[in-house]
């Protein structure tokens, strides 16, 4: 019977595991994806006033590059976006390595 609880127990140590490893994917991917998804708005909106997507990909790139130059000149935001999504890490691997106490505890 030990060895059907120590197995459950790594098994939801996978679980969350994978959860984890999902969330971390996810916020820093959202990093990279807001920038595009911005210049896909502004392309569209500037598709609705007329404007062919040539030209308003060639205003809305520079557009969406110059307020991420604004948020990198912003103190502290970028380094608080990124300490975040580390404190992420650090708080997924301490609940993954909690699973092995629990498992040796029932090994004995």
């Amino acid at each position: 019977m030990k060895k059907v609880n120590v197995a459950l127990v790594r098994l939801l140590q996978f679980v969350v595991f994978v959860v984890s490893v999902f969330m971390v994917i996810v916020y820093f991917g959202a990093m990279v994806l807001l920038p595009l998804d911005a210049v896909v708005l502004l392309i569209k909106l500037m598709g609705v006033v007329g404007l062919n997507g040539f030209i308003a990909a060639f205003i809305a790139i520079p557009a969406v590059g110059y307020l991420g130059l604004i948020v990198y000149k912003t103190p502290g935001l970028c380094k608080m976006v990124v300490d975040g999504g580390v404190d992420l890490i650090k708080t997924s691997k301490v609940r993954v390595e909690a699973f092995n106490e629990i498992a040796d505890a029932v090994k004995a």
